[in-house]
């Protein structure tokens, strides 16, 4: 009796755990990272009798956990990559929203600011359409300044958002480190802790979602946690620490450092996956390239519109004043380079934009061992060839091309000391339009022509134009010294000045005679770098004067403000220095219509990319719940199921106390 009553007791005890572990099923149904659990069971010894071997009861061997590192792994993967996905996408939208909005963008105020001068150009002596062009050239200024305002917020709050996930990292890591250390505890009896083990693994998810991260297991039921290229930073029950910081060479670009110990190690681009690595993959991939192409475009429109105007005259017969601010003051200068805060020296180097349509979009590295000064481009890493003349330092890449600054270092450099040159980035921001007398914009041209009146040919000429200044502002005094000058025909293919003498600086492009009846195309040097170019046709006589003279009173002169509305299409932005000729670069509004397509490129790439990661992510927790997680009716059926059972092994213990009873009632 006494073996029966102990195999119904077996039973008993075993059902009953079965019962509490399907219990514990339901109720953590909503539990987060919950892996459900089932007792096994196993036959006790049997005894031996002469019949055989009889059975003796159950017992439970292990309360299993349903649970599988494969699709944990991938569920882990699946989340980093989502969540980097997501965070790259929310923040390019914003970027996609304001560059290519309607009233947000830049090209409406372009469009308007050049209207206004082909306005203008119609009438050049027309005060309220100069006065027009002044307030277009400030709306556009101000557009300038007020979408990089709104970018530059958009990284100040990345740096936010970079801090809080930092926070968040570390905190999960303690949270790792201190699970790690209760399972090696609880697993000294040789049992796994099937809760703790859960609660680590949904930790380690969660932290998936902040950055990717690599595990580990070890013995004793623990993991180590990996970042980066290997930094570790869980290590049993230790856990180091994330910190964002300000960038040493930016400080309005936030980096993560890797702290463990005493030490730190700068871990920015390494760090990949999860919302952290979002952030920083969009702004190394968009908003600084995008505040970078916004500043060169802003940069390009002031050199080639001032340059322009330097080479006119206003209403007053002076050259042109600049309708922009001068991006290359002193305090701008000293602005666009940023010394590391690991330097020992007290250098603060001045970057000057020599040329702006052959600028790029990148920053460059600039570092000094002592003796010389050697470059690197950041975008694409690419080495650049340092010229240093008279102090002053000019950049080559490897095909030759200049590229469009230069550097004054000064003294008080030591070796060692790296600077962070940034040519383009406040180009949007520092942008201002600051002339403000409508009679000061210079819509004539500096040179005149006319035939005299007595001409007895019908040769014509037309105005000249100014195709090279020596300098911008140009020099009035210079070119006035040089006019007066005549051209007279002789009659035999050529002018001269008096008859008899060629005229000096003058040549026909291509060289040769005079060709009567045709259009030809002369050039005349007026020294000091200027030059004009002028054709003469029809058929003069000789003896027969054309004349080039100081344009004194070109109040209804247009030919600048023409050649200003011209710049809307001229190429004058990205270009080649090396490649001459049509597609070597874009004009303003095709310079920023590329910035707005490659962004927009960017953000269609990143929706696609947010769908398929969440298919994938949705694939993979569906995979891992399939096996690991709590199915009501499953675990229904077993409460059941594991009931009967309990009752069954009652009814067994009941069937032996009979048979007791029934033995101790014989021998009464």
């Amino acid at each position: 009796m006494a073996d029966l009553l102990n195999i119904g007791l077996s039973g008993l005890s075993a059902n009953k755990t079965s019962l509490a572990v399907t219990g514990h099923n339901i109720t953590n149904v909503n539990t987060p990272g919950f892996s459900r659990q089932d007792a096994v069971q196993a036959t006790r010894n049997p005894q031996f009798s002469g019949a055989g071997y009889i059975g003796s009861g159950t017992t439970l061997v292990d309360i299993r956990r349903s649970y599988s590192e494969f699709l944990s792994t991938q569920l882990r993967s699946s989340t980093a990559l989502s969540s980097d996905v997501n965070a790259y996408k929310s923040q390019i939208e914003q970027l996609d929203s304001l560059l290519a909005g309607s009233t947000t963008g830049i090209t409406p105020s372009l469009q308007k600011f050049f209207s206004s001068l082909q306005t203008a150009a119609e009438d050049p002596s027309n005060i309220p359409a100069r006065q027009l062009v002044l307030s277009e050239a400030e709306g556009l200024a101000r557009r300038f300044n007020t979408v990089s305002d709104r970018i530059n917020e958009q990284n100040s709050f990345i740096n936010k958002q970079m801090a809080a996930v930092g926070d968040q990292i570390n905190r999960l890591a303690t949270s790792i480190a201190s699970y790690n250390d209760a399972i090696a505890v609880a697993s000294s009896n040789g049992q796994q802790p099937n809760d703790l083990l859960d609660a680590r693994e949904e930790a380690i998810r969660q932290l998936s979602t902040y950055v990717g991260v690599t595990v580990v297991p070890q013995d004793g039921n623990s993991v180590n946690l990996f970042v980066g290229s290997g930094q570790p930073l869980v290590v049993g029950s230790a856990a180091s620490r994330l910190e964002v910081v300000p960038g040493q060479a930016d400080p309005t670009r936030f980096e993560v450092e890797f702290v463990t110990g005493g030490s730190r190690q700068g871990v920015t681009s390494l760090l990949t996956g999860g919302e952290l690595g979002g952030l920083i993959r969009y702004r190394a991939e968009s908003l600084d390239p995008t505040l970078n192409s916004l500043g060169r475009l802003a940069l390009a429109v002031s050199e080639q519109v001032n340059s322009q105007l330097g080479q006119g005259l206003d209403l007053k017969g002076q050259v042109g004043t600049a309708l922009f601010g001068d991006f290359n003051d002193a305090a701008s200068a000293a602005l666009r380079v940023k010394a590391f805060a690991t330097n020992t020296g007290s250098a603060q180097p001045l970057l000057n934009i020599s040329d702006s349509s052959v600028l790029t979009i990148s920053d460059y590295q600039l570092d000094f061992d002592g003796t010389n000064y050697t470059a690197r481009r950041l975008s694409d890493g690419q080495s650049i060839a340092v010229t240093n003349t008279a102090g002053v330092l000019s950049f080559a890449d490897s095909a030759g091309r200049d590229q469009g600054f230069t550097v004054t270092p000064g003294a008080g450099a030591n070796a060692g000391d790296r600077f962070l040159l940034q040519p383009t980035r406040r180009g949007a921001t520092s942008i201002t339009a600051q002339l403000d007398q409508p009679d000061q914009l210079a819509f004539a041209a500096p040179v005149r022509a006319e035939a005299n009146l007595q001409n007895s040919g019908n040769g014509s000429i037309t105005q000249p134009d100014l195709i090279a200044a020596g300098a911008s502002p140009i020099s009035s005094a210079a070119i006035a010294a040089a006019l007066p000058q005549g051209l007279t025909y002789n009659g035999a293919g050529a002018f001269e000045s008096p008859p008899g003498t060629p005229v000096a600086g003058l040549a026909r492009v291509p060289a040769g005679a005079f060709v009567p009846g045709q259009t030809n195309t002369y050039e005349l040097d007026l020294g000091s770098g200027n030059r004009v170019s002028f054709t003469i046709s029809g058929r003069p006589e000789n003896g027969d004067t054309f004349t080039l003279g100081f344009n004194t009173n070109g109040v209804s002169d247009n030919r600048n403000a023409l050649k200003l509305v011209d710049l809307q299409n001229k190429q004058t932005v990205g270009v080649d220095p090396n490649v001459t000729g049509i597609g070597t670069g874009s004009s303003f509004t095709d310079g920023y219509g590329e910035l707005v397509e490659r962004v927009g490129t960017l953000t269609a790439q990143a929706r696609q990319d947010s769908d398929a990661t969440g298919a994938i992510l949705k694939q993979a927790t569906d995979n891992r719940d399939a096996l690991s997680g709590v199915n009501l009716d499953e675990e229904a059926a077993n409460l059941i199921k594991f009931e009967q059972y309990y009752n069954a092994s009652a009814q067994v213990i009941q069937v032996a106390r009979s048979l007791f009873d029934t033995l101790i009632n014989t021998f009464r």
